[in-house]
């Protein structure tokens, strides 16, 4: 079946798609999302290799989909930690990147932090991911380095304003 999700010059039609909070019936499409990335090819896939997103993650932190108007296909989500302030996910399906999901996501997480007080959000990138964030106004803080066996790669450490 084919999307109703069209590419323009500022990405997929805003009419098309919407934010609105993830339930824990959520946490299936999720976490396949998640384990699908083809962002996590190659010596990046043990990072998201029996990776799960359980409905007690999404009923503990505010976790926001972008999702197909008509029906409901989630093509994104995030999901904010206010204390410390921090992106902990940002997936946006492959076959939706390019229509501008991941810009609507990060303009919805600007509103979200400001809603609760916040003056900027840390991300620590997956470093493919890191040109992403710097486009839409993030800052290079530093560098998280390695933690083997958990995370076998340096990751770039970011800060995104939010006002």
């Amino acid at each position: 079946m084919r999307s109703s999700i069209t590419r323009t010059g500022d990405g997929a039609r805003r009419e098309d798609v919407r934010i609105r909070r993830a339930t824990t019936q959520d946490a299936r499409r999720l976490t396949r999302l998640v384990r699908a990335s083809r962002a996590y090819e190659g010596h990046y896939a043990a990072m998201v290799a029996g990776y799960r997103v359980g409905p007690d993650y999404i009923e503990t932190h505010r976790v926001f989909a972008a999702v197909e108007a008509g029906t409901e296909r989630v093509l994104g989500f995030y999901a904010l930690i206010l204390d410390p302030p921090e992106l902990d996910l940002m997936f946006v399906a492959d076959d939706a990147q390019g229509l501008g999901i991941g810009r609507l996501l990060i303009g919805h997480l600007r509103e979200e932090a400001l809603r609760t007080g916040l003056t900027g959000v840390r991300i620590v990138s997956h470093p493919p991911a890191e040109g992403f964030y710097r486009s839409v106004g993030a800052r290079r803080t530093g560098t998280l380095a390695a933690d083997p066996p958990a995370v076998m790669w340096d990751r770039p450490e970011l800060v995104l304003p939010v006002a």
